[in-house]
């Protein structure tokens, strides 16, 4: 009994880890990619920015949601 307990609380972790470095690489690849298209067609720097803004409030969405999924985990009762 203890040892599942122990491994769930290292897989939420582990998981919550993993939901948080997924989500640092999903929003630096939209800032690098809006970085070089607002350098291509400096004109549509509005249009861009808003689409960045609205992806990266998705991706962060979901990394909050396997972060609490992961904490649900950890916390769960024997």
């Amino acid at each position: 009994m203890l040892l599942d307990i122990g491994t769930a609380i290292m897989g939420a972790g582990i998981g919550a880890g993993l939901v948080a470095l997924g989500a640092g690489l999903g929003i630096g690849r939209i800032g690098g990619s809006a970085m070089d298209a607002i350098a291509r067609q400096p004109e549509a720097t509005g249009r861009i920015q808003t689409v960045m803004i609205i992806a990266a409030a998705l991706i962060e969405g979901v990394a909050l949601f396997g972060v609490v999924v992961c904490l649900l985990i950890s916390f769960r009762e024997a």
